[in-house]
């Protein structure tokens, strides 16, 4: 680094056609959301005052009817930002699954380039596998760390064609896990854009530590699509594919890739004489000539589409467009907002979804799939609907609810207004910035005292008391930075990946530990401030005696509990909705119980219902940290505001319940010893650690005067 502190950042990224503007998107299966996404990375960092430089290196190749400008060994982005394209022994476009072959001559070229810089980077950020691979060996030669955003994972892709029999095929994804596998054991953070891609697509690799993956959501510029108007001339080269052009459209925009999913949204459409009545359906998928002459996958989803429009015999029903310009993209979304349509995700797994960022932006409606990123933005904007992307006949349900019910789609339709502020690159830049800084030992945490004896420790949940009001929050965190003696922690019903994720967005100080998923997990910041690690003793401590398939089947078999989402479900964690049964816990507590399973069931708000191994609760949890920690019982204090804060307000002396609580918290007897702050969210939390310290010292005053004064009361020799 410089003497400044400032960053070099380094991307390696391999795939595609990387070039500064006018990106060729869709004109080869490899170039995708993941350049869009790197380049407005790049963009955003440049603005970032921690930045002075940023270089992306990919390969330099020359190839016949692709631009020249990929044989150009630079190009410049903006005044920090350069492309830097390296020579590898091959010299022609290589696929994804022909890169592993170049990775010995890209190491080779990249240390040489590094060599003859007048300064190295300070960090790598490595994109897909392949520069991922690069970045572990090069890192390893030069001791630089990485940073790895994967985009999209081999497992994933291999379990989503389960039945493929192509043994090239089969091998090549079996080398790209490989790589993976290294590459998230070398790597001193990952980024992610989901919860999904954090709980569920890495936890299949051997080298999974949840703590060490940060979910930080790519922002998106989409003010353009939030003001765009339909644009005369793609109109044109839309309606011509069609009869009645002005019928709904429903619209999806993808490469057209096989894990894409558009010959499901076909079938669905196809099988569905409803949806072939009342609307039009436009696949705009990449850009194409002559499509003989494309890559083979592109070829064949091409093909494909075009037998199915014809075994379904959809012409006038269906456009496909060859062509569009990238500024032109925004007016397609506009076309369909005028004419009321959806927008669908039909995609096997989407990692992330910018096209569904973009939908929300123009104000259509969405129907995404429930296998990736979507899951996400349909939770924070409340948009649209995710659906099982090979359940045809659910996805043309879905697409034909909202396209009949006015109202729902009306609604939907605004509340995609929430994109535009929720996905900024300026706040992702910043996330992003604190995260490499942290891999770089540049932040590091709070120390942890030597001596806990003068510590407090300080556990909250989250929804609804330590956020809720953001002026409480912001006045939080300044208090925060104040109290040196105070060691704070997290106690919540999110996951690990789902608490970091809003604690960042209300920009809360980086707790200590966090006791996740209603208290079946805990974690621990580790030294550097830029992971956090499973506490494996608590997770072996709750493990006796759960069987959670066995109390899965039960409450399937006997109750009519509905299954909260996917997501939702840990390994120690059961999490259902009530259907508005107030007395779901006794009666679930009951059948368990009858079953020969002693189980935790925590309700809260009236609506939802955990399910957790016996001796797992957030007032348990709260008990293993203090231990942890080497503190006495006074010296913590916990805040809540709901049933599922009971376990940890009951079992701690110093419990604090904010003013904005729920589900009777301040009439319940076994909470009598708690101080009911007057006032809500965080500030209610403050107000309730100063009462408690004040109490705290007014019996060391008092126990002082009876020293002084109380002839029983003989200080002992080393005092004097």
């Amino acid at each position: 680094m410089n003497g400044r502190g400032r960053m070099f950042v380094m991307h390696i990224a391999l795939q595609g056609c990387l070039r500064a503007r006018d990106v060729e998107y869709g004109v080869n299966a490899d170039t995708g959301g993941h350049i869009r996404y790197l380049l407005d990375l790049a963009r955003a960092s440049a603005a970032e005052p921690r930045v002075d430089r940023i270089e992306i290196v990919t390969r330099g190749f020359r190839q016949d009817g692709m631009a020249d400008c990929y044989a150009v060994r630079t190009e410049d982005v903006d005044a920090k930002t350069r492309i830097v394209r390296l020579e590898t022994t091959s010299s022609c476009y290589l696929a994804k699954e022909a890169l592993w072959a170049e990775h010995d001559s890209f190491s080779a070229a990249l240390i040489a380039h590094i060599a003859a810089l007048d300064r190295r980077p300070d960090i790598f950020h490595a994109h897909y596998a392949d520069g991922g691979e690069i970045a572990r060996r090069v890192g390893a030669a030069l001791d630089i760390p990485f940073l790895f955003t994967a985009h999209s994972l081999g497992r994933v892709k291999r379990d989503a064609f389960a039945g493929i029999d192509d043994a090239d095929a089969l091998a090549g994804m079996d080398r790209r896990i490989a790589l993976e596998e290294r590459t998230i054991a070398a790597a001193a953070g990952i980024i992610a854009s989901s919860r999904d891609e954090a709980e569920v697509q890495y936890a299949g690799y051997d080298a999974y530590r949840p703590g060490r993956i940060r979910v930080i959501e790519p922002g998106s510029d989409l003010a353009a699509f939030a003001d765009a108007a339909p644009d005369p001339a793609m109109a044109g080269r839309i309606d011509r594919f069609l009869t009645d052009p002005d019928k709904p459209m429903i619209l999806a925009i993808a490469r057209p890739v096989t894990k894409k999913n558009l010959a499901g949204l076909v079938h669905a459409y196809g099988n569905d004489p409803h949806l072939r009545r009342t609307a039009n359906l436009v696949i705009v998928a990449g850009i194409r000539d002559d499509i003989a002459r494309m890559e083979p996958e592109i070829a064949s989803n091409l093909d494909e589409l075009l037998r199915l429009i014809d075994r379904y015999d959809l012409y006038g029903q269906v456009a496909y467009p060859k062509h569009h310009l990238p500024s032109e993209v925004p007016s397609i979304y506009a076309l369909a907002r005028r004419r009321g349509g959806v927008f669908v995700n039909p995609a096997l797994n989407e990692p992330f979804g910018l096209t569904l960022l973009e939908a929300a932006a123009a104000g259509l409606p969405i129907v995404a799939t429930d296998s990736g990123g979507p899951n996400d933005i349909i939770e924070r904007c409340g948009n649209g609907v995710l659906v099982d992307p090979r359940d045809h006949g659910a996805m043309a349900a879905a697409i034909g609810r909202i396209l009949d019910d006015r109202p729902l789609w009306e609604r939907y339709s605004r509340a995609g207004a929430v994109a535009v502020a929720a996905y900024d690159w300026t706040r992702h830049a910043e996330l992003y910035h604190d995260f490499a800084e942290s891999a770089l030992g540049r932040r590091p945490p709070r120390a942890l005292p030597a001596d806990p004896s003068g510590t407090t420790m300080l556990i909250s949940d989250i929804d609804n008391t330590l956020v809720g009001c953001p002026a409480a929050t912001v006045r939080f965190a300044d208090w925060h930075g104040r109290q040196e003696d105070l060691l704070f922690g997290i106690a919540t019903g999110r996951s690990l990946h789902s608490a970091q994720a809003i604690l960042s967005r209300e920009n809360v100080p980086q707790p200590q530990v966090l006791i996740t998923s209603v208290g079946s997990e805990i974690y621990h910041l580790d030294r550097t401030g830029t992971a956090y690690d499973l506490d494996e003793a608590w997770a072996t401590q709750i493990a006796a005696g759960w069987d959670r398939p066995a109390v899965a089947a039960i409450l399937a078999y006997a109750t009519d509990l509905q299954p909260q989402g996917s997501l939702e479900q840990r390994l120690f964690k059961l999490s259902y909705f009530t259907r508005g049964d107030p007395d779901a816990a006794r009666r679930v507590r009951d059948l368990l119980r009858a079953a020969g399973h002693a189980c935790s069931v925590i309700q809260s708000h009236g609506t939802y219902l955990d399910i957790l191994p016996h001796a797992a609760s957030k007032g348990t949890a709260v008990e293993h940290v203090r231990r942890h920690y080497g503190m006495a019982r006074d010296q913590v204090m916990v805040a809540g505001d709901s049933g599922n804060d009971v376990e940890m307000l009951r079992s701690v002396r110093h419990s604090i319940i904010v003013a904005n609580h729920s589900d009777g918290l301040d009439q319940d007897p076994t909470l009598a010893h708690s101080f009911v702050s007057s006032y809500g969210h965080a500030g209610g939390i403050i107000e309730g650690v100063d009462h408690f310290r004040q109490l705290a010292q007014r019996r060391r005053t008092k126990t002082t005067k009876k020293t002084a004064t109380d002839p029983s009361c003989t200080p002992c020799a080393s005092a004097s």
